[in-house]
């Protein structure tokens, strides 16, 4: 039997905290091994109980959220933070993201779209909440140089990676660019999440990007 995916829930309200350790709870592939009410008890519960995955408020008396990240990332790989938050201001997720966190979530999603969020970067992956998605894509995209590459206009990989994309992955890849989660894609066109999860694989291989954050942005960038 494969182990549990091991999480430490933070966040200065007992009830919220309760509230998300009981709905974890009914998920037979994720534990909550422990709680914390502000960013220091968070580094020593980490320290003592070594989750894998951290779910971090933000706004937090004494140590908040963004420094706890930051000091958790800044000396391990082990564990992953997930930001879930009432946040949802430019400011507060930039911060977030660029203190380490490998996603960002609003307190107001679903359960299933909560653990299915703490598979993800357990794995490896990163996760945006849809809106926070939509609301940084036009942000990225500033990013982009005003001025043309001709080199990159010259390189067909875009196209040429796009060709090699079915039907469903071209579905499946407009719907990361609008943010959905795999339990959505899933509702959506009426799939297991294991189909789609080795359709995103091979999207990933195909495009040659690293995770989903990525292909979004690809996807936007192509036009899709």
């Amino acid at each position: 039997m494969p182990e549990k995916i091991r999480v430490l829930i933070v966040d200065d309200q007992a009830l919220i905290r309760t509230g998300i350790a009981t709905l974890l709870a009914r998920k037979p592939d994720i534990e909550v091994v422990g709680q914390a009410g502000n960013g220091a008890e968070a580094l020593a519960q980490v320290d003592a109980l070594d989750p894998d995955v951290v779910l971090m408020d933000l706004q937090m008396p004494g140590m908040d959220g963004i420094e706890a990240t930051r000091r958790l990332t800044a000396v391990a790989r082990r564990p992953v933070v997930l930001i879930l938050t009432t946040f949802r201001d430019d400011e507060h997720i930039l911060q977030g993201l660029a203190a380490g966190a490998r996603g960002y979530l609003l307190k107001d999603m679903d359960h299933r779209s909560l653990a299915e969020a703490v598979r993800t970067v357990a794995a490896g992956g990163a996760l945006l909440h849809p809106e926070i998605t939509a609301q940084l894509l036009p942000y990225l995209g500033k990013l982009v140089p005003a001025q043309p590459d001709p080199a990159r206009e010259l390189d067909p990989s875009g196209p040429d990676r796009l060709a090699l994309l079915t039907e469903r992955e071209r579905r499946i890849l407009g719907m990361l660019a609008h943010g959905l989660t795999n339990q959505e894609i899933s509702d959506q066109l009426t799939i297991s999440i294991g189909t789609v999860k080795n359709h995103i694989s091979s999207i990933l291989s195909k495009l040659a990007v690293r995770d989903r954050t990525q292909a979004a942005l690809w996807a936007r960038q192509h036009g899709l």
